[in-house]
Parts: C-alpha cells; sequence; structure tokens
C-alpha cells in the first residue's frame, strides 16, 4: 500500500530564506516541502495554487488566511504559523473546517534591534548620506540629532518594548511607557516611567516609539489629532503593526513637517503599492517589514514548524494555538 505523501507549502517566502533556514528532508519522504515565493493578494488564484495542500506555513501575518480562502482549501489539515499568535488567521473558521493550527517560537530580539535601526537611521540621516556617499555626493550634508537626555516615550510594554527601553537606558535616555494598565509598580521594574495616560506621553517624548499588538482597541490609535499632539521636532517610530497608525494622517503630518520625522517597518498593505505616497517621502525611513527576518530567527522558526509537522503526521499536535471564546 503506498505511503501517503502530504503536499507542504510555505507562503511569502520573498527571499527563499525559510526554505533554506530549516533541514526539510527530514520530514521526507512523508512531507513534500516548496515555498512560494512572491506573495499572491488574489484569494482566488491563491487558493488555486494551494489546491493539494494538506499542510500550509504562514510566515506571520503576510497572507490573510480568512475563512473564505480555507473553505477553498479542502484538502488543509495543517496550518503552522511563524509566532505563537496570527491576527491573520481565522482561527474559529480552521476550527469548524478541521484545521489543526500550531505555531512557533523564536530566537533572541530582532523587533527590538529593527527599533534601533531605524532609530538611528532616522535621526543620524543615515539613508541620505549614505546614497551620496555611494553616488559621489557632497560630503556631510546633514547634522544629526543625539539620543543623550531626550526622552523616549514607548506605547506599549511588552516584550519588545521592554527591550527597547533597555537599549535606550544604555544611551542615556529618559524613557516614558503607557499602556491602559501599567502600573507605577510595573513601570518601575522595567527601570521606566508611567506615563499617566497616552496624551501626556505624546506631548514629551522626542521619540515616539509603537510596540503594540493589531486588535480594536489599538487599530487607528495613532491618529490625527494623537499626531498633533507631538512635538514639532519629535519623531515616531512603528515596528509593530501598520493599521496602529493612521497612514493618510502620517503623510499629511510629514509632509506638512508637523513632526521631524517618522520610520516604519510596517504597513496596512504590504508590500506596499511601488505608487504609494509614502514613497519618496524625505523625511521618512522605511523599511520593508524586516523586523523580524534573521537567519537565527527563521532557523528557530523553521525548527519548530518541522517539529509542528512531525508531531502531527504522528496523530499529535505541539505549540496548539486554539481560537479564544
Amino acid at each position: 500500500m503506498a505511503r501517503q505523501v502530504y503536499r507542504c507549502v510555505i507562503l511569502d517566502d520573498y527571499q527563499g530564506g525559510v526554505l533554506a533556514a530549516g533541514d526539510w528532508s527530514s520530514l521526507e519522504p512523508a512531507v513534500e516541502v516548496e515555498a512560494i515565493c512572491e506573495h499572491i493578494a488574489e484569494p482566488a488564484r491563491l487558493a488555486e495554487r494551494l489546491q493539494g495542500a494538506a499542510i500550509l506555513i504562514a510566515i506571520r501575518e503576510r497572507t490573510a488566511l480568512s475563512r473564505d480562502l480555507l473553505e477553498r482549501l479542502p484538502d488543509l489539515k495543517l496550518l503552522v504559523t511563524f509566532g505563537m499568535s496570527n491576527a491573520a488567521i481565522d482561527l474559529q473558521a480552521a476550527e469548524e473546517l478541521g484545521i489543526t493550527v500550531c505555531g512557533t517560537t523564536g530566537a533572541g530580539e530582532p523587533t527590538v534591534e529593527m527599533t534601533w535601526a531605524l532609530i538611528l537611521s532616522l535621526l543620524r540621516n543615515v539613508p541620505a548620506e549614505a546614497t551620496a556617499f555611494a553616488r559621489g555626493g557632497p560630503w556631510q550634508q546633514t547634522v544629526g540629532t543625539g539620543l543623550f537626555g531626550k526622552t523616549l516615550g514607548l506605547v506599549g510594554l511588552g516584550r519588545v518594548g521592554r527591550g527597547v527601553a533597555r537599549v535606550g537606558h544604555a544611551f542615556g535616555m529618559n524613557v516614558l511607557a503607557y499602556t491602559p494598565t501599567l502600573t507605577t509598580a510595573r513601570a518601575e521594574e522595567v527601570g521606566v516611567t508611567a506615563a499617566p495616560h497616552l496624551d501626556m506621553l505624546l506631548q514629551e517624548a522626542d521619540i515616539v516609539s509603537l510596540h503594540l499588538p493589531l486588535n480594536d482597541d489599538t487599530r487607528g490609535l495613532i491618529g490625527k489629532a494623537e499626531i498633533a499632539r507631538m512635538k514639532s521636532t519629535a519623531y515616531l517610530i512603528n515596528s509593530s503593526r501598520g493599521p496602529i497608525v493612521d497612514e493618510q494622517a502620517l503623510i499629511e503630518a510629514l509632509k506638512a513637517r508637523r513632526i521631524a520625522g517618522a520610520a516604519l517597518d510596517v504597513f496596512n498593505t504590504e508590500p506596499l503599492p511601488k505608487n504609494h505616497a509614502l514613497r519618496g517621502l524625505d523625511n521618512l525611513v522605511a523599511t520593508p517589514h524586516l523586523g523580524y527576518v534573521t537567519r537565527e530567527n527563521y532557523a528557530r522558526h523553521a525548527a519548530d514548524a518541522i517539529d509542528d509537522i512531525a508531531a502531527w503526521i504522528n496523530g499529535k499536535s505541539v505549540r496548539r494555538i486554539v481560537a479564544s471564546d
């Protein structure tokens, strides 16, 4: 009797980095693994491409795995997501359709590192100066802004926010933090000052950095009114999720120079359209969602994904994610 072979597809593996990061051959001959290196936004086209796949691997929230899409994939039995949560997956639909959803863990603090890469690049004008240097342009075109003694305002004080705070202290910064549930005692444990409300943090901070999950409470949290409360010399950093910021309000503020600048690693629509209004702004540093994209992090996620698949084949499930009540 022929042994069943499961088709496994890695979604949105832009550089082929995830396929290269793991020992997928360890799953052979039971599983055949392939990667889609482009983003397929159209659900009908994606569903056609995924026909026959029993296993999907989602690299964070790059593709929306909605009920409509999942219903078009009758062979799908296991969905593995990078991370232990994924707002792009309809978990209720997956459960109803008999699809097991499992997660993975990561390595290090890549988003903390990326946040500081954005901050330093923005305040020291690194992209503009590096481009001018490469093109033989003028020597020293700009004057940067230092960090020592400045106030860093963290909206969100979870694992990433705490990591960003540690680095801020190392640079000699004053660190404010705000979450609706942050107590003075908890803030003191991390060595930061608790802002009593968001408005106070926005008014006081020289750098506002966002570190929140995307949900109904955080979507559009930073809009026109909130940006207006920031100093004209302040900078906004978002390495969390694009829709936390009202994109149009930010574009208008940057064009009018109501704030000094912004740095973004996340966007409402990813990949960002080539003609998007965010492109070309001289007071914006932007990167294509690189926060968790490191060799070490990919290797850890890939290893866990392989473990998830192997366990599922053997009738078990590890790191399972279920819909909340």
